[in-house]
């Protein structure tokens, strides 16, 4: 007889394990939830190899909202997390992001203000003269300002968020297992169950496609065709003679960005769209940081002229190609298969909030602390783009 559970969640990165966790908490203790992670080291799943980051500045609302509470949460993550008396480890650093505009960029980061202050936001819009003093390390000659936020950005452990929402979903019950689905089984408007990679089947009374860089893969077993690829994303360790106090995490108009890490500092920046094709190594271009990147960090931040790599490493972002927001919910042709794909980069800030979100949907069949409705599916089905302009 085939094994049976009431959520069936498939990927068990941040994602997966924020709804595991959100479910464990709202549903009764008699309630089967199950976690399936092809990947169980984690080793190459987005959420362990971003910048691990967080920020409320975007050009959408909910984008906006869900960051807000995604900071929320990780400032009382460790009580809430606590298992046995032991508390994660989140290593939430407060220190702001700095997007950077010159005059060509400037009315867009005004807009983009505009809706930050209007979700309640604390960020602030400062002039070339307002950041060249605030910091005097930064080469502020073509800009025209700059949007920092003065509180709730910064960056945190991905390990220890996710590990935490795992571990405390498993002490409230939730089952974790190694293993990877190969298909779902729909039956009409349904899907019934879940094929794993060895041949065995376990039955659903609904389905949550956290698979990341799969989902597409996994959606199209059930016949739908989900707008998400892999595209490459490689992060630089870095050293300098400069220590430039006070700095946030900086995005500068070229797309270029960095922030401290340790005695270091960390930096990357996305390629070129002719240069970004859907991908699966993890491979690190030879020559990305001393022929592009360091040209652009010394033009910034002169100090950086002395700067000498230390690593690197590459991951992949689940790009929802259609316009780089989250699609979140129910399919019209499925009913108990929810989706959460396509974070462009922006999964792990957003965690709380959609394992939240989902946890209600599975309720309630729909959102009850925030309305998300406009990242689900009929957006992509009508073909009307919610675009996020700050992609980083």
């Amino acid at each position: 007889m085939t094994e049976s559970f009431d959520v069936v969640i498939v990927g068990g990165a941040v994602i997966g394990s924020a709804a595991a966790f959100f479910l464990a908490e709202a549903l009764p203790r008699s309630a089967r939830v199950l976690v399936l992670e092809a990947d169980t080291g984690y080793a190459h799943c987005a959420t362990t190899r971003s910048l691990a980051s967080i920020r409320h500045q975007f050009s959408t609302p909910e984008n906006v909202r869900m960051s807000m509470f995604g900071t929320e949460f990780l400032r009382h993550a460790g009580a809430r997390l606590e298992v046995n008396g032991e508390a994660p480890l989140i290593g939430f650093v407060e220190a702001g992001y700095l997007f950077l505009a010159t005059a060509a960029g400037w009315a867009t980061l005004q807009c983009n203000h505009a809706v930050q202050r209007a979700e309640g936001a604390q960020v602030a819009l400062l002039g070339g003269e307002a950041l060249a003093a605030r910091f005097p390390w930064l080469a502020t000659g073509d800009l025209a300002g700059g949007s920092l936020g003065l509180a709730g950005e910064g960056w945190l452990d991905a390990h220890g968020l996710m590990h935490g929402l795992q571990r405390k979903a498993r002490s409230l019950g939730v089952q974790v297992r190694a293993g990877r689905v190969e298909a779902l089984l729909r039956e009409g408007s349904r899907i019934g169950a879940v094929r794993l990679a060895d041949g065995s089947t376990i039955g659903c009374g609904t389905v949550i496609n956290a698979a990341g860089t799969g989902a597409a893969a996994l959606a199209r077993t059930a016949g739908i065709e989900l707008p998400v690829q892999a595209r490459k994303r490689c992060v630089f360790h870095f050293r300098s003679p400069e220590a430039a106090p006070g700095c946030p995490l900086v995005i500068d108009p070229c797309g270029l960005y960095f922030r401290p890490e340790g005695a270091g500092f960390l930096c990357g920046m996305a390629p070129p769209e002719d240069e970004d094709p859907e991908c699966s190594d993890f491979d690190v271009p030879p020559g990305w940081f001393e022929d592009r990147l360091w040209p652009l960090l010394a033009q910034r931040v002169p100090g950086f002229e002395a700067a000498r790599p230390l690593s690197s490493w590459a991951g992949h972002y689940d790009v929802n190609v259609f316009d780089h927001n989250v699609i979140l919910g129910a399919h019209p042709q499925i009913d108990n298969l929810l989706f959460a794909n396509g974070f462009s980069g922006h999964g792990l800030q957003q965690s709380p909030a959609i394992g939240r979100a989902l946890m209600e949907l599975v309720l309630h069949g729909g959102f009850r602390s925030l309305d998300l409705g406009a990242l689900g599916w009929q957006r992509v089905l009508q073909n009307r783009p919610l675009r996020e302009v700050n992609v980083v």
